[in-house]
């Protein structure tokens, strides 16, 4: 995705098994991609989203982060941890592919597909305005926060 491109009109699955369209997010809006549920840099990312979660709010910015978990392992995340954020499943790999996060990773010497770590932030607008792309979690939540305060 580009800068001013619009959110694109994919739907998600909410842990209490609800679709979700992403054009229906309230805007701004910080849509961020994640490999996988209870691993220790998704789970550090979704505490560190969650723990911004109010000053998120505070400006006027929803989160949801989106893995393709289904939404019973992502409810469990969200107990397990007491998470604040939005989870959204996308088990067909449709929201990862409009988002262009899905595709060939490397670990370990070996090559597998994947989701790429990606954050993406939406104006009120629904324009993209910005994004991060190979995502480092320690402090990402914050600078994200950072440019929501600064739209």
């Amino acid at each position: 995705m580009d800068d001013g491109m619009t959110m694109p009109a994919v739907t998600a699955t909410m842990p209490d098994g609800m679709p979700v369209r992403l054009t229906d997010l309230p805007m701004p809006a910080v849509v961020y991609f994640y490999p996988k549920d209870d691993t220790p840099g998704c789970t550090r990312e979704a505490q560190d989203f969650s723990s911004l979660s109010d000053a998120f709010a505070a400006a006027g910015a929803s989160v949801t982060g989106i893995s393709k978990d289904p939404p019973a392992k992502h409810a469990r995340f969200v107990a397990k941890h007491g998470l604040t954020v939005g989870l959204a499943s996308d088990e067909d790999g449709s929201v990862c592919d409009a988002f262009g996060v899905w595709g060939e990773k490397q670990m370990y010497g070996k090559t597998y597909m994947g989701i790429e770590r990606a954050t993406f932030l939406f104006g009120a607008d629904g324009r993209l305005v910005r994004s991060w792309r190979k995502v480092k979690v320690p402090g990402h939540a914050a600078a994200v926060l950072d440019a929501v305060r600064a739209l």
